[in-house]
């Protein structure tokens, strides 16, 4: 298995729950693999009057359970087994919050900083139209995940209504409001983190006031993710470290008395690329990009890209660190989790931890079906609820089974998914 190659660990980590599970043969082999993918070729006119060929996937890993469910991701190294990867996790995660929806997931091979908005739209309306044949409400339902957004959204919703003839809002999720949004979508993903960091804080003892985190990105989740971590928990954030799109390169911003994740907003880009002179101005200290992984932290935030902690870089934790909170997809590799077990690190397992999200898009989904909208408050109390259920049946499968975090997640998500396989008939 290589570190690098996140679909080897997706299967790494089900191989190794399904042998604590004792899941028989044809089952395990049947939620190794997805059930369905598509790569596209998708050829768009850019301002300057040639054609540029972009490459593109959906995959739809599992559907047991109902509709598959997933994001939709701008990324200059996307690659089939990123995709693959985050579809089985997005399986996992949606069956562990116990919704009733499968995983899918899609990408675009692009970098979306170097495209113009009317680029930008274009490849969003291309790609719309030809997976339009493979999705639908009760198909496979995308959303906004790293540097796409609700405006994206908006035109690949607009594509796509425009090819049916009809109205369809609940074809995608993660849309404006004014075109079938939810409330509080948009934070949802770093309120669940902080949700779930609050239980972990529980279970440890610790009081959550007085606590501090390091968050490594500073787009919507990790924006989500420090704000709610300061006003939910009365905790601070003593640093964010984010990708400089200009300087093509990551830079850590810290304050001694923590940061302002208002101010550090206010001079951040679409892309989470945060202005460093501004910054800087402000009193922030600007250090490499990798500072964020030895803050002496209570609470670690990785809310970027996967593969970030590694068996070379888990080392560098601060042993002060009580809490690894996945807000990103994949960030942790098998080798850097058993160091940090082995280092008494509470680890709340991605497809756990980042779940608020894809549980509001849920509630998006029922919306539209019903064209009746809750208000924030509802919408946030039903999150809560959902997350903190969801976290209890894994840490008390993980104390009942004597396993890492992650494998209790694992358990709880493969055990539903595969007892739906079996009443299908599939296996």
């Amino acid at each position: 298995m290589s570190e690098q190659n996140p679909f080897a660990i997706a299967q790494h980590q089900l191989d190794e729950a399904a042998e604590i599970m004792g899941l028989d043969r044809a089952t395990h082999e049947l939620l190794r693999w997805p059930r369905r993918e598509l790569h596209v070729s998708l050829p768009v006119r850019m301002d300057d009057g040639g054609v540029e060929v972009f490459k593109g996937y959906r995959v739809q890993y599992n559907n047991a359970l109902g509709p598959t469910k997933g994001g939709i991701r701008f990324h200059p190294e996307e690659t089939i087994n990123t995709v693959r990867a985050l579809a089985a996790w997005m399986t996992w995660k949606t069956a562990v919050v116990g919704l009733p929806l499968g995983g899918g997931k899609g990408g675009v091979v692009c970098n979306p900083t170097e495209l113009s908005e009317t680029e930008l739209e274009r490849l969003s309306r291309a790609y719309m139209r030809e997976i339009a044949g493979f999705i639908g409400e009760d198909v496979d339902v995308p959303a906004p995940d790293v540097a796409t957004s609700p405006r994206v959204m908006s035109w690949m919703l607009d594509e796509y209504e425009t090819m049916v003839g009809r109205h369809a809002p609940g074809v995608i999720t993660g849309k404006p409001l004014p075109l079938g949004g939810s409330a509080g979508r948009g934070t949802a993903t770093g309120l669940g983190v902080v949700v779930t960091i609050r239980e972990a804080l529980k279970r440890l003892e610790v009081d959550s006031e007085g606590t501090t985190a390091s968050i490594q990105g500073f787009g919507n989740v990790a924006q989500s993710a420090a704000d709610n971590y300061i006003d939910m928990l009365g905790g601070t954030v003593l640093c964010v470290s984010c990708w400089d799109s200009n300087d093509r390169k990551a830079y850590t911003y810290e304050k001694d008395d923590g940061i302002d994740p208002g101010f550090l907003a206010s001079v951040t880009d679409a892309y989470g690329t945060i202005d460093k002179d501004a910054a800087m101005e402000a009193g922030y200290k600007v250090l490499d990009g990798d500072a964020w992984l030895a803050m002496d932290v209570d609470v670690l935030i990785p809310a970027a890209i996967e593969n970030v902690i590694t068996r070379e870089t888990a080392p560098r934790i601060s042993p002060q660190v009580k809490i690894l909170a996945e807000g990103a997809n994949g960030p942790t590799t098998p080798e850097a989790d058993d160091l940090l077990h082995e280092n008494g690190v509470y680890v709340i397992p991605d497809f756990v931890c980042n779940a608020g999200g894809v549980t509001v898009s849920y509630f998006e989904q029922a919306q539209n079906a019903y064209n009746y909208y809750w208000e924030l408050d509802e919408v946030h109390r039903r999150m809560d609820t959902k997350m903190t259920a969801a976290f209890d049946a894994v840490h008390e499968t993980t104390q009942r089974h004597g396993v890492k975090n992650r494998m209790g997640a694992y358990i709880v998500a493969v055990a539903r998914v595969a007892e739906a396989c079996k009443l299908r008939g599939w296996v």
